[in-house]
């Protein structure tokens, strides 16, 4: 049996912690045992998490500060749960696990990097910091897996030097994430939607990487090319935006629906996806749950949006809301059996390329294979 203790951030509804949710859910339990600690509490994804039979442990560190204090508490974990593999997810777990590991009995260590090129500038110093040291370490794993090229390129280019790179994309659940036309009317009329008006959504937190100010300049210009679209704004904060969408004078087209659990019952009634980020996603997770809804998706081009799309939807510039505009309207323009054909297209290619029982078995084969080697931190 090889034991696996993942030690991530935080859980909140992120593509990282949704990722490690799915992918502790889909092992086969027989061949791994799988523990999950949270640095800080049990978020949005631990009673999620535990319902699929695996244990949570919370340290409750503060989120974004990697609490130099929580490391006795790391290590006492690692050694009472006696893992093969100890698998970090994120920059500041990586950090706190690569140093509980030198003291715990010396399991094999593999980080998890799942960002591209972020703009640190924008975020505390401390973290700065922490991925500088990282680079420095990054020949310590025995392997670091990172779930785009994109983020690989990157990290490479900032004096990342491990010793095994895998790159294993985001997976998804195709049973979960479906067309259906059966909730189609009933969501509308709660949301005071037209029936035949396209929905545009953007189903991401606010932060500055997602660049709502791009999709909110996007929108207006699309709402005065084209007068029956509704635009949904679904993710953590997004209520706070009401009064930059009373700005663009959008306040009658856009639905502000904050945080929802229940995203896979949402996509179904949109039309179009929309993806306005800037910076920093490795394999954004919202591209592959609409695309397995049948939904064409609009991009900026960022991480591996391209590849990920690639002739089911558009990719457009960072940073433009012009031409993520136009890239809105064509799509629109189009009509809904275009749409739709697009849809099946960007569904099938998730099946194809990105099923999660895919990306799960890879998972268990990198960690097969590192067990069987008896690969360990240095």
């Amino acid at each position: 049996m090889i034991r696996i203790v993942h030690v991530i951030s935080d859980l909140d509804t992120g593509g990282a912690e949704m990722m490690l949710a799915k992918l502790v859910g889909g092992m086969d339990r027989a061949r791994l045992s799988n523990t999950v600690i949270s640095l800080t509490d049990r978020g949005q994804l631990g009673e999620q998490i535990e319902s699929s039979g695996v244990a949570v442990h919370t340290l409750g560190m503060k989120r974004g500060r990697p609490d130099i204090f929580a490391l006795p508490q790391l290590i006492r974990l690692f050694k009472t749960l006696n893992p093969t593999i100890v698998q970090s997810w994120l920059y500041h777990a990586d950090f706190l696990s690569t140093l509980a590991v030198k003291f715990s009995g010396s399991p094999i260590l593999v980080w998890n990097v799942r960002c591209s090129d972020m703009d640190l500038k924008r975020y505390p110093p401390l973290t700065r910091g922490v991925q500088r040291m990282l680079a420095w370490w990054s020949a310590t794993p025995a392997a670091l897996v990172v779930n785009s090229e994109a983020g690989k390129q990157e990290h490479e280019r900032l004096g990342y030097r491990p010793r095994r790179w895998d790159v294993i994309p985001n997976g998804f659940d195709t049973q979960r994430f479906h067309p259906d036309s059966s909730v189609r009317v009933s969501l509308r009329k709660e949301w005071h939607v037209p029936e035949d008006a396209v929905v545009v959504a953007l189903v991401a937190r606010v932060d500055p990487m997602k660049d709502h100010a791009a999709f909110l300049g996007a929108a207006q210009q699309v709402a005065k090319a084209r007068q029956n679209v509704c635009f949904l704004l679904v993710g953590k904060d997004t209520q706070t935006l009401a009064p930059d969408v009373a700005a663009k004078g959008l306040t009658d087209q856009v639905r502000l629906l904050g945080y929802r659990s229940d995203v896979e019952c949402l996509l179904p009634v949109v039309d179009v996806l929309c993806l306005s980020s800037a910076f920093g996603e490795g394999f954004p997770n919202v591209l592959g749950e609409a695309m397995a809804c049948g939904i064409p998706c609009v991009s900026t081009d960022v991480g591996d949006a391209r590849s990920i799309i690639g002739d089911t939807g558009l990719v457009v510039p960072v940073r433009d809301p012009a031409a993520l505009a136009h890239a809105m309207i064509d799509l629109i323009d189009r009509g809904p059996a275009a749409r739709e054909q697009l849809g099946r297209a960007a569904r099938a290619r998730i099946g194809t390329e990105y099923s999660l029982p895919r990306i799960v078995d890879r998972y268990t084969a990198l960690y097969s294979d590192l067990s069987s080697n008896g690969s360990s931190a240095r």
